[in-house]
């Protein structure tokens, strides 16, 4: 499978060379032409590739894009999803997912606007060509392009930049999931609050329909939107009083009353002691952990060393059938190893369960997104 994929990354790569080295370029000087839609254009532009040549960590930096002439021969990269899979997305009613995945980057779509994350230079100038090869292709309009660098150092991380759009529109936006609407914003952090990664898990919540959910690192809430969609009443605890904030409005922007639901800002780790000892029980539990925290009080959360105590602790206010999602982004932890985690877990706490795991992913290349389990509870 690795090979046919390294094969089809070579076959990509030439392609590209080959347009690149049989084109005559010419320079767009002018902004407003560099920030037309990426789609929709006129039928003499249909083979044009944009290519910004913004620094890589230098936000809102605008300066000419280079306009190559692609053969008309030229063949999508396999690596981005094809018209089928967006027609299915429609019907569900989803305009949030993964478009193209390569090794040194990604690209996402939230409603009419893109997202391009990338590790190297090269990887962002081949991805923002190709996005324009593919709307044209697939006939998808693209209000506006934002790019963020993957650092290697969480603290090194900035938000997006706007790279093709309008600067002088809003910074948020809103989403589409099954048909949930969740608010975004590509201004206040390195993500814009939606992981689509989860989006599986998201549909599994609202498959259980719980009746009491805790949403454990709930940033924005999305998870908690879902349960309450169905009639659940939930828990939401994160560090970021903002993330909180935006969590509120999403319930607001599904038409969902907060009356039933908590929203608290402070540490997990010491709440959910406390709501042991209140003797709170819940029958679905997300265990959604960053990589790494600090709380203002100074008290760190490494998921490779601290996420076994985290599990312990939510079993503890878990309901005899509860579902308890465990996933993380971590690199060093597989679905393997938290199979692994949670077993011990589950012995030293005198608890029995049985495994799921969610669907995959059809925008998600295999060992790619975070990696998840669900314990049913028995």
């Amino acid at each position: 499978m690795k090979a046919e994929s390294d094969a089809q990354t070579i076959v990509a790569r030439t392609e590209i060379g080959s347009a690149r080295r049989n084109t005559n370029c010419n320079l767009l000087h002018s902004y407003a032409a560099a920030t037309r839609p990426l789609a929709r254009r006129r039928e003499s532009d249909r083979a044009s590739v944009a290519t910004s040549h913004f620094p890589a960590t230098h936000p809102l930096h605008y300066t000419s894009f280079e306009l190559c002439r692609w053969s008309t021969e030229t063949k999508m990269n396999v690596g981005w999803i094809d018209p089928g899979l967006l027609r299915d997305f429609q019907a569900e009613g989803t305009d949030a997912y993964r478009l193209c995945t390569i090794e040194d980057g990604w690209v996402e779509r939230f409603g009419s606007d893109v997202l391009l994350s990338f590790k190297r230079v090269l990887a962002r100038e081949r991805l923002l060509e190709e996005l324009q090869t593919w709307a044209d292709w697939v006939d998808v309009h693209v209000r506006r392009v934002f790019a963020r660098f993957i650092p290697r150092e969480n603290e090194r991380r900035e938000p997006p930049a706007l790279v093709v759009g309008d600067p002088g529109e809003s910074l948020q936006t809103v989403a589409t999931e099954r048909y949930l609407r969740f608010g975004l914003d590509f201004g206040t952090g390195y993500s814009p609050g939606l992981f689509l990664d989860q989006r599986e898990n998201r549909r599994y919540v609202r498959h259980i329909a719980p009746r009491r959910l805790l949403n454990c690192f709930a940033y924005t809430c999305s998870f908690s939107v879902c349960a309450a969609c169905n009639g659940a009443s939930t828990v939401n605890i994160d560090l970021s009083k903002k993330s909180l904030t935006r969590g509120r409005e999403n319930f607001a922007l599904n038409n969902l009353s907060t009356i039933d639901h908590r929203f608290i800002t402070d540490d997990v780790q010491s709440v959910l002691p406390r709501l042991a000892r209140r003797g709170e029980k819940f029958d679905a539990i997300i265990l959604d952990p960053p990589t790494f925290s600090r709380s203002p009080g100074g008290k760190t959360f490494q998921v490779q060393h601290d996420f076994e105590s985290l599990l312990i602790s939510a079993l503890a206010v878990a309901e005899r059938d509860a579902h308890v999602l465990v996933a993380t982004n971590c690199s060093a932890l597989g679905e393997r190893a938290l199979e692994v985690m949670a077993r011990y877990c589950l012995k030293e706490t005198r608890r029995a369960a049985t495994f799921h795991r969610a669907l995959p992913l059809p925008d998600f290349p295999p060992r790619t997104g975070a990696s998840s389990i669900w314990l049913a509870l028995r």
